[in-house]
């Protein structure tokens, strides 16, 4: 294969769970990259296409993470804009991260497919950072894990992943016009990962099934939007129904090993202090 690292890469959501890993491992092996978010300069806003000309400037290359999620009505009709602006500017290859088993996000991969650039589609699972580094944690630190859905099994998937192969097939030839689904080895229902994050962290946390409406009713009162209430209930009472259980073999195609379990993933984020609770301050 040919490997290029002179070519400007442009990475969306740069500052996210993804996109910083994959900005990480790019300018490691000395790969140019510009980071595409409303904090960077130039700066990137899905929501002001008139940012995109600046970011897309001298970028040959672009990684699309979009927040906070493909599934939102409209995000097809925003990826697609922004992809044919991105071929117009000189762009050759587009790696768009999608979601497993998200029917909903596979509109916004035929609008990238149809960009007329070098595109791959990596379709991933639910992540496992999505108990350490986003919204699920607090229910984690809480100890009970509370959410819909009949406990069906997920292959659950290492960011790290997600960026190693993302950052492989951004820099290397081969991968035009191929769908990657990436997950973990082994899939897990949400009682047995929080097992394993209690075995990896000393926590005592448990799963509760609860029903659809009352996820749905503290969602609201947490002050989550609507459009993301929305996004969460389409994920645990659809994607997440075990259409995804068994597990993919993406990691193993793009990088030539396998993928990292979910156990030895939550050791080393316990070690890390993932699940050390911060004590309010006493007033």
């Amino acid at each position: 294969m040919t490997t290029t690292t002179n070519d400007l890469t442009l990475v969306l959501g740069g500052t996210g769970k993804t996109g910083s890993r994959v900005a990480k491992r790019l300018t490691a092996v000395g790969h140019p990259v510009r980071l595409g978010s409303r904090s960077a300069e130039p700066p990137f806003d899905w929501e002001d296409p008139s940012t995109w000309a600046d970011a897309l400037d001298g970028v040959s290359a672009v990684y699309i993470a979009y927040v906070p999620d493909l599934a939102l009505p409209g995000a097809d009709d925003v990826i697609g804009a922004f992809a044919e602006q991105a071929v117009a500017a000189g762009v050759r290859r587009l790696v768009l991260l999608s979601g497993r088993g998200e029917t909903a996000a596979e509109h916004a991969e035929q609008r990238v497919r149809a960009s007329g650039a070098d595109w791959t589609v990596l379709r991933a699972s639910w992540f496992n950072q999505n108990f350490s580094e986003s919204f699920l944690l607090p229910a984690v630190l809480s100890g009970v894990f509370a959410a819909p859905g009949p406990g069906e099994p997920e292959p659950f998937t290492d960011v790290e992943d997600i960026a190693e192969v993302a950052a492989t097939v951004l820099t290397e030839d081969g991968h035009a016009g191929r769908v990657y689904e990436l997950s973990g080895p082994r899939s897990l229902t949400f009682a047995d990962a929080m097992a394993e994050i209690s075995a990896a962290s000393g926590l005592e946390v448990r799963h509760q099934e609860i029903p659809a409406e009352e996820f749905r009713a503290g969602l609201t009162a947490e002050g989550t939007p609507p459009e993301l209430v929305d996004l969460f209930m389409y994920l645990f009472t659809e994607v997440l129904d075990g259409r995804n259980s068994i597990p993919a073999d993406g990691v193993q195609q793009v990088l030539g090993r396998p993928a990292r379990d979910f156990s030895d993933w939550a050791r080393e984020a316990a070690a890390s202090g993932a699940w050390v609770s911060v004590p309010a301050p006493v007033r």
